[in-house]
C-alpha cells in the first residue's frame, strides 16, 4: 500500500472555516502538485478529500472523481485518517487531501523517527509506503515534495 498525504494548498482567511477557498497562489500550488502526482501515481489511485472547500479545490486539481469523507475534516484524528485510507490493508495507492495538524500527526504515528509536532507545509505531499524491509513489513517514508520544488 502507498499512502499519499496531501495538505490542502494555501487558502484565504475567513469564516466559516469550511467555506474558505484557495487563493490564486493556492490554485497554482494545487496545479503544480497535481501535475507531478499525475506523473507518479498509478491509474487506480483512490483520492479521498475532507469536505472543506479548500481541500475539495485541491483534490479537484488532481481529478474530479475523488471521494469526500466527512470524518477527515478539520480536527480529525489520526485514527480517522488511517481508517478512511484503510491503512495498511488497501491495495494500491490512496491519496488523502487533508489538514494540519492531523497530517503531521499521521506522519509521526507511521514513521516515529519523524518528531512529534511536524508541520506539514501547505500544498505539500508526504508519501509513505507500506513495504517489506529485512523480512519486516513497515511504513517507510518514500518522498516529501513541496509545491515550490516543482
Amino acid at each position: 500500500m502507498e499512502l499519499i498525504l496531501w495538505r490542502h494548498a494555501e487558502a484565504e482567511d475567513g469564516f466559516p472555516d469550511a467555506a474558505r477557498k484557495l487563493t490564486a497562489k493556492g490554485l497554482d500550488q494545487a496545479k503544480r502538485m497535481s501535475d507531478w502526482l499525475k506523473s507518479e501515481l498509478p491509474e487506480n489511485t483512490l483520492v479521498i478529500a475532507s469536505p472543506a472547500r479548500r481541500t475539495q479545490q485541491t483534490a479537484m486539481a488532481l481529478r474530479s472523481d475523488f471521494v469526500t469523507n466527512n470524518e477527515i475534516g478539520p480536527g480529525a484524528g489520526v485514527k480517522s485518517i488511517l481508517t478512511a485510507a484503510n491503512w495498511p490493508n488497501a491495495q494500491g495507492a490512496v491519496v488523502i487531501v487533508g489538514h494540519q495538524p492531523t497530517l503531521g500527526e499521521v506522519v509521526h504515528n507511521l514513521v516515529p523517527v519523524i518528531p512529534p509536532g511536524l508541520r506539514v507545509k501547505k500544498g505539500s505531499v508526504w508519501w509513505i509506503r507500506y513495504q517489506e524491509k529485512d523480512n519486516i513489513i513497515e511504513p517507510v517514508l518514500h518522498s516529501v515534495i513541496y509545491p515550490d520544488m516543482l
